[in-house]
């Protein structure tokens, strides 16, 4: 294994675990935290999340679980060539959506709206949520007891309110970095980049897959994966028949991805040299994140976020089944403040021990946000006896 750069973290040097426990004889501390993520209920409930099509539209397209797989391979591949620990890579890729809503953002959105009278929403927090406390699997704390450094990275927004109350809790904590304006470490900013080129690339396929964009258009509006279908026919003609059409969309996705990762790793190699931090202190110091892409990569990424966002994410039969998942998590967090007996034992017992109504509101929260797309149709058809969400 290559030695780690002096600017990445070192396991040895972790900031440590909010309950102490002996070090594991065969595993660095985040190897460690990566497996607890891996074996822990909020990750594989994540295989019935949307990320863009919800689960039932089809076998084929990613779900928030393998979104996460995906971001996790890109992350551990550039955090080998620039020396950074892939193993808090990997641990902060793989549980960076574990707090994630059922029906993607547009849950997210709906629940963020009916707990705004509460504290609202928000999902980075509840996946720190969810590994702070939410997991029940250790009998001396609640939660995964994970180690700062991962916290850090899984708590990747935060609005100033709900930093200051973090920071009440744990005084100089992971959410010190939203209120000084300090960086986090270099595998946390690493994280935030993969998530991004990860779904921006497995939207495409899907997108095209699902028949609501074609390449036509990404070739006409995008220049970035203009460039790279391109250079696919140029070196392959025998693709631009009908019958060979998803080898040129592979290819030209596989290659984008490649280049961006290629100018992740320059650029962000540069950035480093030129900033000369020699600390993981030093890089919480600077003035700015040091990984990132070049000035014309991010540009042209941009455009094809913007693209996605505008002819996918706002198509009309996407946005029609939203509207329906919306109305899911509204009802249902409605019908569970009114009777929070309807909610599994546990909550239950959570609600009735809440308080305040803003507990209360939390606790269903907590359980809307942990139910998958399927649990979560079938609880408001039971409860409202409408069928919003048609499985195929």
């Amino acid at each position: 294994m290559t030695a780690l750069a002096p600017y990445a973290c070192h396991p040895q040097q972790s900031r440590g675990r909010r309950f102490a426990e002996p070090q594991a004889p065969t595993r660095s501390d985040f190897q460690r935290d990566r497996d607890r993520i891996v074996h822990s209920s909020a990750f594989r409930r994540l295989v019935y999340k949307t990320q863009v099509f919800v689960n039932h539209e089809g076998d084929l397209f990613r779900t928030r679980l393998t979104h996460s797989l995906e971001v996790a391979q890109l992350g551990r591949s550039i955090a080998r060539s620039l020396r950074l620990d892939e193993d808090l890579v990997e641990a902060i890729c793989l549980a960076h959506d574990l707090g994630h809503t059922p029906f993607g953002h547009a849950g997210q959105d709906a629940l963020n709206e009916c707990m705004k009278p509460h504290g609202g929403f928000e999902h980075n927090l509840q996946s720190l949520r969810v590994v702070d406390r939410l997991e029940e699997r250790y009998p001396a704390f609640d939660g995964l007891n994970l180690t700062f450094e991962t916290r850090e990275g899984i708590l990747k927004h935060c609005s100033r309110g709900n930093a200051q109350l973090l920071n009440e809790r744990e005084p100089g904590g992971v959410a010190q970095r939203f209120l000084d304006g300090t960086q986090p470490s270099l595998e946390a900013q690493l994280c935030n980049l993969a998530d991004a080129i990860a779904y921006n690339a497995h939207d495409v396929d899907d997108g095209v897959r699902s028949g609501l964009i074609s390449m036509a258009q990404l070739r006409d509006a995008v220049p970035l994966f203009a460039r790279y279908h391109a250079a696919t026919l140029a070196q392959w003609p025998d693709l631009a028949v009908p019958d060979a059409q998803r080898k040129l969309l592979y290819e030209s996705i596989r290659r984008m991805l490649s280049d961006q990762v290629y100018d992740v790793i320059h650029h962000s190699s540069a950035s480093l040299e030129e900033a000369g931090v020699r600390s993981v202190q030093e890089v919480h110091q600077h003035r700015q994140t040091l990984i990132g892409f070049s000035p014309e990569m991010k540009t042209q990424s941009l455009v094809l976020k913007q693209f996605l966002f505008h002819q996918l994410y706002r198509h009309p039969q996407v946005m029609q089944t939203m509207n329906n998942a919306q109305q899911v998590v509204k009802e249902l967090f409605a019908a569970y403040m009114l009777e929070p007996e309807r909610m599994k034992p546990r909550f239950v017992q959570r609600a009735q021990l809440a308080d305040t109504l803003h507990e209360r509101a939390r606790v269903v929260a907590d359980f809307v946000a942990g139910m998958t797309d399927r649990y979560a149709a079938h609880e408001h058809e039971r409860i409202t006896g409408m069928r919003l969400l048609t499985e195929a």
